[in-house]
């Protein structure tokens, strides 16, 4: 079968700007995440935020090409760029001073990708 990518609009735009960016910057890690959401979304990575706490520490930058979840607790403030996020997930980021934005917001404050942690 031929593989047609995502149905949804706004992931392939998504999709063509990550690519544009890395193309552009030479940046390999935004085509990795273009790579990630060309993926069905039912192989797209979800993650609970007792990972994204587990593996980061105070300040750090995070990517999660998928959808972040609201298990388990978060106790320092960082960063998080995701496909989406669940109510829960976003009340956690927010109480300890994190900030929740978009994949393509972070790609564009920051088109090398210095710095940036892919969790999944």
């Amino acid at each position: 079968m031929k593989r047609t990518g995502p149905t949804n609009i706004v992931t392939r735009k998504i999709i063509r700007e990550l690519r544009k960016i890395a193309n552009q910057n030479k940046a390999a890690i935004w085509d990795r995440i273009a790579d990630e959401l060309e993926r069905p979304r039912r192989q797209r990575r979800a993650v609970n935020i007792s990972r994204i706490n587990r593996y980061t520490s105070e300040g750090d930058v995070v990517v999660v090409p998928g959808k972040v979840l609201g298990a388990g607790v978060l106790d320092h403030s960082v960063t998080v760029a995701a496909l989406g996020f669940t109510k829960t997930a976003l009340n956690k980021i927010f109480s300890v001073g994190g900030k929740a934005i978009t994949i393509i917001e972070l790609a564009r404050s920051n088109p090398k990708g210095s710095n940036v942690k892919i969790i999944g």
